[in-house]
């Protein structure tokens, strides 16, 4: 069988000995921006409507509660650099949980 080659953040856990060392571990995560680039039917978002994820917990002010809850898959994902599957390896294209609905555009800000 293989060895597998586990991926590393290069976090070191260990170095988290107080709160103060998390936060400053939480100040390197990278805001994520996420925007509607497609809309098939009625929603309260419109096209290119846009909303910043600075804090992964908190919910921007403006958007949906079941989008919220189907982004919060990605946001992480998005912000520790992890290649989505698109073409654009930094970029992914998200749907809401409606069948119709509209596709969103999550990625990292900087």
């Amino acid at each position: 069988m293989d060895r597998i080659e586990y991926l590393n953040l290069e976090i070191d856990f260990d170095e988290v000995k107080s709160h103060a060392d998390y936060k400053e571990i939480w100040k390197r995560l990278s805001p994520v921006k996420v925007k509607m680039i497609e809309k098939n039917e009625e929603c309260l978002h419109n096209l290119s409507d846009s909303f910043i994820y600075d804090n992964h917990y908190d919910k921007p002010k403006g958007i949906c509660s079941a989008l919220h809850h189907v982004l919060q898959l990605y946001i992480w994902r998005a912000s520790l650099g992890f290649p989505s599957w698109e073409k654009d390896r930094n970029t992914y294209r998200i749907h809401c949980p409606d069948k119709k609905g509209t596709v969103w555009e999550v990625k990292r800000k900087i």
